[in-house]
């Protein structure tokens, strides 16, 4: 049974329990949840989303997107460059769908500004972790966009799917928006195994589980009962919640009234539910190639890539931002027979997801970023593998109506130095903020001292996705 771990996406004040509960599930008198909300709070409605997939543990600028055929045998290492549809433009060979398909999708070879750090905080908020860290710490992207725009009906505003490294160091956190803003945190666990690394078993166990729901009604429990549950469990937090300092108490009854949304709607836990996906679809999104190297303990397999197909089903119940991570590009050992095994999955993933939201008519609406949270070295080690790089990294966009069929930035010739046109992670930021109608550089949102606090103190729009 799915359950979900976290906070919910909005606050509904003014509505009586029971109205609360009608309009979640049957809409009131034409006027649905979602109306009554954005009526209330302000919020616009908007189809436009987010898709950011984490390429966990570091990917290869050199082994992906970035090849260097030039570079010394013992630097540039065993796979070949392949063309691919842009002239002039080649992918290695473990990428021929994405190359035969590069005229929909934008290569940034030249992402700069890497924190170091082994996890995916960076990714999800542009920033360095240290920053703000007095006040919480600067929140995630998503976390920002559920604080500005809510949700678009009986959905969080924001996913997080992501497993593994980012999930055991909470990289999608809300900082000093404080809990009432954590993403909906669905366990997939039992449809995607993703083993822990060893020195990270007991950082996720001190993480906690928050809170937990089952995404079904218990059998004779019908909405009604459900509306005076929740509203008996209000009373006897009362008193609590005139005193609380911590958030905690606002964050339950938003993650109360949310769980009820879902519970009494369905079709935000149908999303989930891939046993309600056409097996066509699903098959689609599972590579057929036959992968010819090794798999690492920490690794996925080839239906990792159906993480998409639920990120892409989670989009269309109206969530506005969507986390997912692939795992696991940390090579320090046997680099190349990891990545001649996992690349390719990562090359069929994003060329199906792509051509699966062009086919729905989402492919504006729907903006899509491949990355990770530093490259690897060109130097291979003594175990044949590669370790961190924080001076460059790549990247990977489509969708989001972006001017795609291009590469941006440029590598030296053994893709250990940016020479041409470097990109903040924070730029990547914020030009997902842009995509979903927030302004980076002049939207603020305020902090625990009630200083306001830009969405992005540096980082701009990427100009050439424009």
């Amino acid at each position: 049974m799915l359950e979900f771990l976290g906070q919910p996406t909005r606050h509904c004040d003014g509505q009586t329990r029971r109205s609360f509960l009608r309009a979640g599930a049957l809409g009131v008198g034409g006027f649905t949840l979602a109306d009554l909300l954005r009526a209330e709070n302000g919020k616009r409605s908007s189809t436009k989303a987010v898709i950011n997939i984490h390429l966990d543990g570091g990917p290869p600028q050199m082994d992906m997107i970035d090849p260097k055929p030039e570079a010394p045998a013992e630097l540039r290492g065993e796979f070949a460059g392949i063309r691919s549809k842009l002239p002039g433009v080649h992918l290695t060979e473990l990428m021929p769908r994405m190359a035969a398909a590069a005229d929909r999708f934008v290569f940034l070879r030249s992402l700069v500004g890497s924190a170091g750090r082994h996890d995916g905080f960076q990714c999800q908020s542009g920033y360095h972790i240290k920053e703000l860290a007095g006040i919480g710490g600067r929140p995630a992207l998503g976390c920002v966009v559920d604080r500005l725009l809510g949700s678009s009906g009986n959905a969080p505003a924001f996913v997080d799917l992501m497993q593994g490294r980012p999930l055991a160091r909470n990289s999608a956190r809300p900082g000093f928006l404080g809990p009432a803003y954590k993403p909906f945190r669905p366990d997939i666990s039992h449809l995607f195994k993703r083993e822990l690394e060893t020195g990270m078993k007991g950082e996720l166990s001190r993480l906690g589980e928050d809170h937990q729901v089952n995404l079904k009604l218990i059998a004779g429990l019908n909405a009604e009962r459900l509306d005076d549950r929740v509203g008996l469990l209000q009373q006897f937090d009362g008193i609590r919640r005139a005193s609380d300092k911590s958030g905690m108490m606002r964050a339950m009854d938003r993650f109360n009234q949310q769980a009820v949304g879902i519970l009494t709607s369905g079709k935000f836990a149908d999303a989930l539910d891939l046993a309600k996906e056409d097996p066509k679809m699903l098959e689609q999104y599972t590579p057929k190639i036959k992968l010819g190297g090794e798999q690492f303990y920490t690794a996925e397999g080839p239906t990792s890539g159906r993480k998409l197909l639920m990120a892409r089903r989670l989009v269309e119940a109206g969530v506005r931002v969507v986390s997912v991570s692939i795992s696991d590009f940390d090579t320090h050992s046997k680099n190349f027979p990891r990545m001649r095994n996992l690349v390719p999955i990562v090359d069929h993933a994003l060329a199906t997801l792509e051509a699966d939201l062009r086919s729905r008519g989402l492919l504006d609406d729907v903006l899509v970023v491949a990355w990770g949270e530093f490259g690897r070295t060109p130097k291979v080690n003594s175990k044949g593998g590669r370790d961190h790089w924080p001076r460059v990294s790549p990247a990977i966009m489509f969708g989001g109506g972006i001017r795609t069929g291009q590469v941006i930035g440029a590598t030296d010739r053994i893709a250990g130095e940016c020479t041409e046109r470097p990109v903040h992670y924070q730029d990547v930021i914020a030009t997902m903020y842009q995509h979903l109608g927030l302004n980076p550089n002049a939207v603020t949102v305020e902090d625990t001292t009630g200083r306001p606090q830009y969405l992005c103190d540096t980082g701009r729009p990427i100009r050439e996705l424009a």
